[in-house]
C-alpha cells in the first residue's frame, strides 16, 4: 500500500514539474498571449488595408472617374485638349547638377 501511495505521489510531482518547468510550461502562456496581441494588431492593420483596397476596387468598377484619376496621378496622362505644364522648383534644378 505504501508503494502505491509513493508511486502516485511521485507521478503527481513529476506531472507538476512537467507542467511548471517543461516545454509547455505555464509561464510560456504569457509569451503566447503577447504573440496573440501582436498578431491581432497586425491583423487589424491588414483588415483596414483590405477595406481600402476593396473600396478602390468598387470605385474602379463603378465608374471612369476613379480610373481617370489614377491614370492622371500615377501615369501622368492628359486629355488631348489639355496642355500639360511642369513647373520645376529651384531646389530640384540645383540637386541635378
Amino acid at each position: 500500500m505504501r508503494w502505491t501511495i509513493a508511486l502516485f505521489a511521485f507521478a503527481l510531482v513529476a506531472m507538476q514539474l512537467e507542467f511548471w518547468f517543461g516545454e509547455d510550461r505555464r509561464p510560456g502562456v504569457r509569451v503566447l498571449q503577447e504573440a496573440v496581441v501582436d498578431q491581432t494588431a497586425t491583423n487589424q492593420v491588414l483588415v483596414e488595408r483590405n477595406a481600402d483596397l476593396n473600396a478602390e476596387i468598387i470605385d474602379l468598377r463603378q465608374g471612369d472617374a476613379a480610373a481617370e484619376e489614377r491614370a492622371r496621378s500615377e501615369l501622368g496622362l492628359v486629355r488631348p485638349e489639355e496642355t500639360y505644364y511642369q513647373i520645376a522648383e529651384p531646389e530640384d534644378l540645383l540637386s541635378r547638377e
